[in-house]
């Protein structure tokens, strides 16, 4: 069974990101990170290839940088990893980036399982999961919170999701498009094997003439970005002799301000 999963590079979250006078977003010289959502779609991918004797491929779409989380990836034990390039991909375009990633996945020819982390931290999104789901014509099946079985013989997946009244569970035929959840697993850390693996590891790139597609049009162009402006902020202790005072006063200074 062919298992595919997507990975990205993202600004470490301890980093501080500005936009500069370009009103292009950068993080100085902090180092970049795999995606953390991606941790668990990583850890899932290798334990289901695993489970069902299959392969595990991990697909980056993007410039260079992207190369960092495709070898941490395969130090942690994905088979295989490519890179998907196209140079006036806006990596903002969620559609753009669906349009290539449903492309890869069906160049690799037997794929049956994609697996997303919950979102990319770096554009705040989701909705390239879904729309890869669309691209490809697959079931999709977000929020999933854990993997029951996948039966390769009935080409079936039967799976626990998050739902806000509690979980559900389903069963769907193969192929599908998943995002997993935080708890789904506890992601493994890269063996000193692996680190050796990954290092002498040759990336594949793919371009969109290889993958046999175009970019769509865009139908909305993102300009720039605007760091907020600086707040002025006052700090007001209140104090009393007792909790009924220190609310009545807190109260009072609420009307003052119009807040209440």
């Amino acid at each position: 069974m062919q298992i595919v999963t997507f990975t990205r590079s993202t600004p470490d979250t301890a980093a501080k990101v500005e936009v500069n006078s370009s009103g292009v977003v950068t993080w100085g010289d902090a180092a970049t990170v795999v995606n953390p959502w991606d941790e668990y779609s990583l850890e899932e991918a290798i334990v289901q290839a695993k489970n069902t004797g299959g392969k595990a491929t991990v697909i980056a779409i993007g410039p260079e940088m992207h190369n960092e989380a495709l070898k941490h990836s395969i130090a942690m034990g994905l088979d295989e990893a490519v890179r998907v390039q196209a140079d006036d991909l806006d990596m903002t375009d969620s559609l753009g980036w669906a349009t290539l990633a449903a492309a890869a996945v069906q160049k690799m020819g037997n794929a049956e399982l994609v697996i997303f982390g919950k979102e990319s931290i770096d554009v705040a999104t989701d909705q390239q999961v879904y729309q890869t789901a669309r691209k490809l014509g697959w079931t999709m099946l977000s929020y999933v919170s854990k993997i029951l079985a996948i039966d390769t013989a009935n080409k079936t997946i039967k799976v626990e999701k998050v739902l806000e009244q509690g979980k559900q569970i389903i069963t769907v035929k193969l192929p599908v498009v998943i995002s997993v959840m935080k708890g789904i697993n506890e992601p493994r850390y890269p063996s000193f094997i692996g680190i050796r693996k990954a290092s002498k590891a040759v990336i594949p790139v793919w371009t969109p003439g290889d993958l046999g597609v175009s970019l769509p049009g865009k139908t909305s162009e993102l300009v720039a970005y605007h760091n907020l402006p600086a707040r002025a902020v006052q700090t007001e202790i209140i104090t009393g002799e007792s909790v009924q005072e220190k609310a009545a006063k807190l109260v009072d200074k609420l009307l003052e301000e119009k807040v209440l």
